[in-house]
């Protein structure tokens, strides 16, 4: 059981750490230009180098942030749990995997709207 509620600890703080290193990547050397492989890649981050720029650290600081806060709330919770059975230790696994999903895809929401407050429609930086 022991094994079992470390794996899950293990898969718990994928995300989080996941977050951290590309928060981290991002910040300190994100990719050069716009391209379909790697980095912060949606259609307003894409429409100029500046607006790539600005998308890659805004995201990166902001997933290295929230990489940091989530991985201690995912891990408190399975604290509680060790020595319960496999069953339990692995919904509340599953419970943390999903509520982490919810920041990681929520981190888009505030790196829009400060690309659509700091670039124009062409990608172009307001004044």
């Amino acid at each position: 059981m022991l094994f079992f509620w470390f794996f899950m600890l293990v898969i718990d703080l994928l995300l989080p750490l996941t977050m951290v290193l590309l928060g981290r990547r991002f910040l300190q050397n994100p990719p050069d230009r716009a391209n379909d492989s790697w980095g912060y890649r949606t259609v307003r981050s894409m429409k100029s180098n500046a607006a790539w720029q600005f998308a890659q650290e805004h995201w990166g600081s902001l997933a290295y942030r929230m990489g940091l806060i989530l991985m201690p709330l995912s891990v408190i919770p399975l604290l509680f749990f060790i020595g319960a059975d496999e069953k339990r230790i692995g919904m509340v696994g599953a419970v943390i995997c999903l509520a982490q999903a919810v920041p990681f895809v929520a981190s888009l929401i505030p790196t829009e709207l400060a690309l659509k407050k700091n670039f124009d429609k062409n990608g172009k930086p307001r004044s």
